[in-house]
């Protein structure tokens, strides 16, 4: 009887993805749940992935013109009414602080004393605070654009939460623009989704569909939300981010207005947009397998971790004294712009456990270091897309010169397996019955039917969003991008001009 496949990490993504997609977490040592219900603390490891993202984010912002700020935690309720629609958007996610002060109370304890004149609502995103400075800031028309960023914390009370996807307190950035006219706001909302599908793609190795949103699951109070929209490997789709027209809706509420180079007074036309530690999630279950977390290099805390095998002193000496020389040399590398990122593991656990260790943790290369790899002045490397056993030796000179390559081909070959596995489980459908069999749960008279991404005629319609949430689906977007393809909605037989991305989804 053939032995069943050990792997690192149990169950098995075919098992239980949810709960694998836990266990990758804890066995890369990313975040734990903290004593705060629904929050997260974000480790090391976990926050190295983070830090990277935000830096090569920050960098791209500013390219495209785009300053940093910081705004208050904390928004009056006043301010969230201006706006009708997004106060019925968040209002059931809002965390609300009603005291300044804890007092001892009668039985013992703490309790919350002076009652504030005006609540306070906790960050849920900051239109209405940024607005009411923006109205302070904008006079004329000379005072636009305004493009700023703010790299913040924000707190929506979620029933149903998992790290990184989901939590009450999460991690962003969220850019905000103030524009004189509708053409600028617009051209910097799809300028804005192109960045965020550059970064997904060429950083993430993560491919994107890019669209607009239905109306019904537009940003509350936007004229037009666009998102990037990724499969994970369970097929389901995963928001990996969004880019907001919001005409003038919140200039009116927030009286942010100018005068024209005519001397006309106007609204300005405004826009948000956002990513989150969400995409840390997304990272994971794009790439990760059954023996734990696979990290793009791009984004990769360490691209290479050594690690010196000997047994006596003598052989620890000579070993050490190579691996610095090694080390040396790999961080004169360049790495996109940067040094190569090394670590050297030379701790006292077993030489098994420590490989497992990075493996799960999905350092890029591994490169183990005896002494008869001294004496050959070579390595035993590792790449962390191939199978934990498949090990080659290399000369030390030739892991130096190409390192690099290597790096970029892990990155890419990341990068064709995701579309892979997106491509494989795409399809166009045409029939309200094909659609509702593409999504039955796989079953063993039907092993075909297990759902992806479906690509149907579907209208704008309140009949079909009802229609959707019966079957547990929802329209990710309808991509921009592709020739135009007349055709008819399958729940109304309304003519359509796209077809829509239809999944199921975080």
């Amino acid at each position: 009887m053939a032995k069943a496949p050990q792997n690192a990490i149990s169950p098995t993504r075919a098992d239980d993805y949810p709960e694998w997609y836990q266990q990758v977490i804890k066995a890369a040592d990313l975040a734990e749940v903290s004593p705060v219900r629904g929050c997260m603390v974000i480790k090391p490891w976990g926050w190295s992935i983070w830090e990277n993202m935000q830096a090569v984010l920050d960098g791209m912002f500013k390219e495209t013109g785009h300053e940093n700020a910081y705004f208050p935690l904390f928004i009056p309720m006043s301010f969230l009414e201006k706006e009708a629609e997004h106060v019925e958007g968040f209002a059931k996610e809002c965390a609300v602080v009603t005291h300044h002060r804890l007092e001892p109370g009668p039985n013992g304890g703490l309790v919350p004393a002076g009652k504030l004149d005006e609540p306070l609502i906790v960050r849920p995103t900051s239109e209405t605070i940024i607005g009411a400075m923006y109205a302070k800031w904008v006079q004329s028309y000379r005072d636009l654009p305004i493009l700023i960023n703010q790299w913040a914390n924000v707190v929506r009370w979620e029933l149903r939460t998992r790290m990184f996807l989901r939590t009450t307190e999460f991690l962003w950035q969220e850019g905000h623009t103030a524009h004189a006219t509708a053409e600028e706001a617009i051209a910097e909302t799809r300028q804005m989704l192109e960045v965020y599908a550059d970064f997904a793609e060429n950083y993430m190795a993560m491919p994107v569909i890019k669209g607009e949103k239905t109306s019904w699951e537009r940003f509350p109070g936007a004229s037009m939300t666009l998102s990037i929209e990724s499969m994970m490997q369970d097929r389901k789709a995963l928001q990996a981010g969004t880019s907001h027209f919001l005409g003038q809706n919140f200039s009116k509420a927030q009286e942010i207005k100018f005068q024209t180079q005519e001397g006309t007074e106007e609204f300005a036309w405004t826009t948000s947009w956002g990513v989150s530690t969400r995409l840390v999630g997304g990272l994971i279950m794009t790439h990760s397998d059954d023996d734990g977390l696979i990290v793009p290099p791009r984004l990769a805390p360490k691209h290479i971790v050594l690690l010196p095998i000997y047994r006596s002193d003598e052989e620890r000496a000579a070993v050490l004294a190579y691996v610095d020389q090694l080390n040396s040399a790999l961080k004169g590398v360049q790495y996109h712009g940067a040094p190569v990122r090394v670590l050297i593991d030379d701790r006292d656990i077993r030489g098994g456990e420590k490989t497992w260790q990075h493996i799960k943790k999905g350092v890029p290369l591994r490169a183990e270091i005896g002494p008869r790899d001294v004496a050959s002045d070579s390595v035993f490397l590792a790449r962390r897309d191939q199978s934990p056993k498949d090990k080659k030796g290399t000369p030390k000179a030739e892991l130096v010169a190409t390192i690099t390559t290597l790096l970029d081909e892990i990155q890419s070959n990341l990068f064709e397996r995701a579309k892979k596995l997106r491509d494989d489980n795409s399809r166009t459908i045409d029939k309200l019955e094909e659609l509702v069999a593409y999504f039955t749960p796989k079953n063993e008279d039907r092993p075909e039917i297990h759902g992806g991404f479906a690509y149907c005629h579907c209208a704008d319609d309140k009949a079909v969003e009802e229609a959707l949430k019966k079957l547990k689906l929802t329209v990710r977007c309808i991509p921009i991008e592709g020739d135009v393809e007349p055709g008819e909605c399958i729940f109304t037989g309304k003519p359509t001009q796209r077809r829509a991305v239809i999944a199921k989804a975080y």
